[in-house]
This record gives C-alpha cells, sequence and structure tokens, in this order.
C-alpha cells in the first residue's frame, strides 16, 4: 500500500458562527471519534493508518443539509463515519452537528463520497 492509500476526512459545517479554536477542537474531536470507531471496526486499516502517519483532510460544507448527504452517501458506500455533536459550553446551540469523520479507511473509496467538497 501507498502512503496515501488509508485517510481520514473531517467534514466541518461553516454555516455556524464558529471561531478558529472552536473549529479546530470539533476537528479534534471528530478525528478521535473516527479513528476509535475504526481501530475496533477495522483494525487493519486503524493498523495501516497510524503507521502511515495518520492522514487528515478536512473539508467544509455550507449547512447541515450538505453534512447529511455527505454522511448518506458515506453510509451507501459503507464507510464508517462519526458525527460531532457539540456540548453546547461556549459558541453554539447544545446538539449543534458541527462536524462528521469518514474513517480511516481506503482513499479510493473516501475519495467517491468527499472529492468535490473544498478544503476548509
Amino acid at each position: 500500500m501507498k502512503m496515501s492509500e488509508i485517510k481520514q476526512v473531517v467534514v466541518v459545517r461553516k454555516d455556524l458562527d464558529m471561531g478558529a479554536g472552536k473549529i479546530a477542537a470539533q476537528v479534534g474531536h471528530a478525528c478521535v471519534l473516527g479513528a476509535e470507531l475504526v481501530r475496533k471496526s477495522h483494525p487493519e486499516w486503524y493498523k495501516r493508518w497510524v503507521s502511515l502517519g495518520q492522514e487528515k483532510v478536512v473539508v467544509k460544507v455550507s449547512s447541515l443539509e450538505q453534512l447529511e448527504r455527505v454522511k448518506r452517501d458515506a453510509i451507501s458506500h459503507d464507510l464508517p463515519y462519526s458525527e460531532v455533536t457539540d456540548a453546547g459550553h461556549t459558541q453554539i446551540e447544545p446538539g449543534t452537528v458541527t462536524c462528521i469523520s469518514i474513517g480511516p479507511a481506503p482513499e479510493i473509496t473516501i475519495d467517491k463520497v468527499t472529492r468535490d467538497l473544498k478544503l476548509l
């Protein structure tokens, strides 16, 4: 396998009024949740991803509806995903979905879902 064959993608909502630090925290939550899920569900992907440097890509969507479409597409491709829901202690309302992680999983499959999304 090449280094780029396993990656994790985090999809962030840009319609929320989150500052840079808040976005960074939400992306961190998504990375950890996604990695833990894959460590248990697809240990071979996880081990390969860790051994090659844990490639991560962060992209953006403009609405909850767009995020939900990406999530449904990930599900239809059998990709593991994790959803981050904010506790509401700082900048946004409790229960707000801020981002999702997809993978770590094979890049060829993740790209089918996320290739048209712009980098954050």
